[in-house]
């Protein structure tokens, strides 16, 4: 059992409330208050003893008793007010006047305790300050010239000790200052011994820090300049901590950003609130592999506030390892920084699928209200004329009068088919659930027969239809449906969009890559801010046309779907105003292009397998 604990426990006690933050400082306190209270009850448990054996006491050892207990009210003064300094001045004193009372009723500056003046600096130096030192050392010094002042003036009485008495006193004098010397030097050792052991503990927890927090931690005067950097802001900005200091951080953030920044550290600096600020900062490349791309710059979240003054502060004057003073008035903000060019990423992704989202959501309502249209005039037709057939008696409609409105009729059915297979079409593009069927076939006879077809509604339209289409051009393995549903619904747009009095020209030719088919025309054109989004389904470019055309906005779309599944590509170039010519590329077979395609995509132990099936895996893709 630790029979010394309630002792412990009560000096902690004492401890003033201010030193306790400090364990330092709390163990100089409570050494002081320790050391005073053991002496001054050692005084009072003396004091009974000595009256025992010598009777009342004289004047000098009424002193002595007396001055032993000023160290327990000099505890109490400590605890009280937390003043270390003016109590250790104290503690001087009180022992200074005592030195001085004895040496002149023992012999002035030549008495046993005049060496005691040696040991009141030195108590001195265990208040770690040198004002109390200085004072002290005062104080001895003053002591000293007053002794030998009243010596040599002779207003000292003259010692009756003899000289064996005095040889004696003489060296109790000096073994009693020796081993209160030696009791202040173990004490100062002490505080040393607890003083190094909190540096290194302190040492290792920064350490820990340093290398285990990928947050930077900064210290900034009031007008941003960076006075410390912690050592993760080189893995962070890619520099080295002192390349930061002073305006280097505000050097690499962006200019945009350079306001707010200020901004949260002047408001942080003048308030008692936390700031937070995102902003983008330069990470130099230097030292990363350029192979892994990297942003040039990297956002930073940066969190700051009032650095907290009420812990120990450096001395005036204190400066950083990287050498900067701290501020001169003081307001120091320290902010905690961390790398969120992830999290950016991530909410620019949110909202870029948003975006396009209600870009979708706005695509499919033009479309409703086109297919709408498409749909309803069509119907209005079928049920207006049907509608004259069932009352033909009443309307006494002839013979070749309903000739006419049935076929009306048919053509708007035939209408609505067109728009419902375009539509399903789409989808089924879109759901990959399109199969072709490739064949072999001359893409000349087929390309002049969907001319044909369109040769009477360009004539109607005004617009001239020019084919150059060699005849001998080799075969091509191709869905032949898709083939011509592609060429149709390209020269049905060219000469739609085209006004009267322009042409549409139609050519064909074969390569080494394959069979190259192009429909250009000097119509109406398409803005540049269009061509990106030309083909997606239900998008019309209309804006910047001179008058409304029919259409749903699906015959690009599909366009893009079936030449992408023969493996082709289109390429789309318009000008507003001077035409627009589309280029579809396809592969001579397509079925070797698909299979060759299938075969890069699949592992090398499932090749054979791919092989010995060609003709299903092109119909599973389509």
């Amino acid at each position: 059992m630790d029979v010394l604990a309630p002792v412990r426990d009560y000096i902690d006690a004492l401890v003033h409330p201010s030193a306790r933050h400090d364990a330092l400082m709390a163990a100089r306190h409570r050494a002081f208050i320790g050391s005073r209270i053991v002496l001054g009850f050692t005084a009072l448990a003396s004091f009974p003893v000595y009256l025992f054996f010598n009777g009342v006491p004289g004047t000098v050892e009424a002193l002595i008793f007396s001055w032993m207990l000023l160290p327990i009210v000099n505890a109490y003064f400590l605890a009280r007010t937390g003043w270390f300094e003016t109590s250790h001045a104290f503690a001087a004193l009180a022992l200074t006047l005592l030195v001085t009372a004895v040496a002149a009723k023992t012999g002035g500056i030549a008495s046993f305790a005049a060496i005691w003046f040696v040991a009141v600096p030195l108590e001195a130096a265990l208040a770690g300050s040198r004002r109390a030192v200085v004072a002290a050392a005062c104080f001895a010094l003053a002591a000293t010239f007053t002794l030998v002042h009243l010596q040599t003036g002779g207003l000292l009485p003259v010692s009756q000790i003899d000289e064996a008495d005095r040889i004696a006193f003489t060296g109790l004098g000096i073994v009693s200052c020796a081993l209160y010397a030696a009791a202040v030097a173990v004490r100062a050792n002490s505080l040393m011994q607890i003083g190094s052991h909190l540096l290194s503990v302190g040492d290792a927890r920064y350490h820990l820090l340093a290398c285990n927090m990928t947050d930077v931690i900064t210290r900034h005067g009031r007008n941003g300049a960076v006075l410390f950097a912690s050592p993760a802001a080189e893995s962070l900005f890619a520099v080295p901590p002192r390349d930061l200091i002073g305006h280097g951080l505000f050097d690499r953030v962006h200019v945009a950003d350079r306001p707010a920044y200020l901004t949260a550290l002047s408001e942080a600096a003048t308030s008692e609130d936390a700031r937070s600020v995102e902003f983008r900062v330069r990470r130099d490349p230097a030292g990363q592999d350029e192979s892994q791309p990297r942003p040039h710059f990297i956002w930073v979240e940066m969190r700051c506030r009032l650095l907290d003054q009420s812990g120990p502060q450096p001395a005036e004057g204190y400066s950083d390892d990287a050498g900067e003073p701290r501020d001169a008035d003081g307001r120091e903000v320290v902010a905690v920084m961390r790398d969120i060019t992830d999290r950016k990423a991530q909410e620019q992704a949110v909202e870029d699928a948003r975006r396009e989202a209600e870009r979708a959501n706005a695509a499919k309502s033009r479309f409703l209200a086109t297919v709408t249209h498409e749909l309803r005039t069509p119907l209005n037709a079928v049920i207006g004329f049907s509608d004259m057939l069932m009352h033909e008696e009443a309307m006494k409609l002839d013979a070749a009068r309903r000739r006419d409105y049935a076929q009306l009729i048919n053509e708007s059915g035939q209408h609505l088919l067109s728009v419902v297979n375009d539509i399903l079409d789409v989808s089924k593009i879109e759901t990959g659930n399109f199969a072709i069927t490739p064949e072999p076939f001359a893409p000349t006879p087929t390309l002049k027969t969907c001319c044909d077809i369109l040769a009477l509604k360009a004539r109607e339209a005004g617009v001239g239809l020019i084919v150059r289409a060699p005849d001998h051009l080799p075969e091509i393995v191709a869905d032949k449906r898709a083939f011509k549903q592609i060429l149709l619904n390209l020269l049905s747009n060219a000469v739609k969009f085209t006004d009267r009095g322009g042409r549409v020209t139609v050519s064909a030719r074969s390569d080494a890559a394959g069979f190259v088919l192009t429909v250009e025309d000097t119509g109406v054109g398409i803005d540049a801010a269009d061509l990106g989004r030309l083909g997606d389904p239900f998008f019309q470019a209309r804006g910047s046309y001179p008058r409304p055309y029919d259409g749903n906005g699906l015959g690009l779309s599909i366009v893009k779907g079936l030449v992408s599944l023969h493996g082709g590509s289109i390429d789309i170039q318009s000008r507003v105003g001077e035409g627009t010519c589309i280029t579809v590329r396809l592969p001579l077979d397509c079925e070797t292009s698909r299979r060759d395609e299938v075969s890069k995509r699949t592992p090398v132990a499932e090749l054979p397998a791919a092989r010995s099936q060609p003709e299903h895996q092109v119909k599973k893709s389509a």
